[in-house]
């Protein structure tokens, strides 16, 4: 987004954000001091303020490496490292996937361009699934947002690579390529400095990632203090419907996986096992990625793999949930 100038300049969407977040702060005081009469806007002030000040610094780092990615790493050289056996190769991107840090907005172009028949496709989608949810910036910002809980965080690791893999080989088994009606995306022009693409996909990751964290952010402190505690207590008392609660939630917010431990850690008064299903199916399936989707692969494709991702995730998250949390 640009804003035109008299002189004929654009002003870039960067420092818009830049602008607001110190208007924000400068006038943060005032803001306090204004909520400070009303309990329930204080704490959701309060919440709001915790889950996107912790955030910020895991997404900023997230962007700033998926940046270094689009700007080192293409398509090609991840393709000519694919086995060329099936299992060997979505084993391969599965794994391999933890090594390059980046957001989900990030994956699907690329699994786009790695797409191709047979092999080679479904280690690319297994590759679009696991790299935003098991890289060491998402894990860690994990072990941050639940410290003393190490069973989370390995459990949010082995359900998002089970979900990642278990698509890879659905698709080998039932994936038909007619599904992806849409040509590839045009590539960025060869003369563009490793620089420019470097600002320019860390820009865009960070202006779409900071959007949906304020959403999230505000969902979770409008949550503390809008729902009535008996609906919390219920949720607890009923695993099950947590569960698919937090996971519709998890589709709607449309959170950043770099960010969205955070907002689960926020809701505290839910069990670990329905926010764990929440961190492994948001990576996985939501709104924008559906869109992504539809735009990079074809409409066909997305209404078909999207709502089986959603299963397998739950399905993955309660599994190895109830395996390694139990139920609380």
């Amino acid at each position: 987004m640009t804003v035109g100038t008299p002189a004929g300049h654009r002003i870039g969407s960067m420092p818009i954000l830049v602008v607001v977040i110190l208007g924000l702060a400068l006038v943060g005081t005032t803001a306090r001091d204004a909520v400070a009469g009303h309990p329930a806007i204080a704490t959701a002030a309060t919440v709001f303020c915790g889950i996107f000040l912790q955030a910020l610094p895991f997404l900023a780092l997230g962007v700033l490496i998926s940046g270094v990615i689009a700007a080192t790493v293409t398509p090609q050289k991840l393709a000519r490292r694919l086995p060329r056996r099936a299992a060997a190769a979505i084993l391969t991107a599965g794994v391999g996937a933890a090594a390059l840090p980046g957001c989900e907005c990030g994956s699907v172009p690329i699994a786009r361009r790695l797409f191709g028949d047979g092999t080679v496709g479904a280690a690319a989608l297994t590759f679009m699934l696991a790299a935003p949810a098991i890289n060491p910036v998402v894990l860690v910002a994990t072990a941050v947002a639940f410290p003393g809980e190490p069973l989370l965080v390995l459990a949010r690791c082995l359900a998002s690579l089970l979900t990642a893999v278990t698509m890879g080989f659905l698709w080998t088994r039932f994936g038909n390529p007619d599904w992806v009606t849409r040509t590839l995306p045009t590539s960025a022009p060869g003369d563009e400095s490793r620089w420019t693409v470097f600002t320019e996909a860390a820009r865009h990751d960070f202006l779409q990632a900071a959007s949906f964290l304020v959403l999230g952010a505000a969902a979770a402190a409008a949550l503390h203090v809008v729902v009535p505690e008996w609906v919390y207590a219920h949720l607890a008392g009923q695993l099950m419907l947590g569960i698919v609660v937090m996971a519709v939630l998890a589709v709607v917010l449309s959170l950043c996986s770099e960010a969205d431990a955070f907002v689960a850690a926020g809701m505290s008064m839910l069990p670990l096992l329905p926010r764990l299903v929440f961190l492994v199916v948001g990576p996985a399936v939501d709104v924008k990625l559906f869109a992504m989707q539809a735009g990079m692969f074809g409409r066909a494709f997305a209404i078909r793999f999207a709502p089986l991702t959603f299963a397998v995730a739950v399905l993955a998250g309660t599994g190895v949930g109830l395996l390694l949390l139990g139920d609380r």
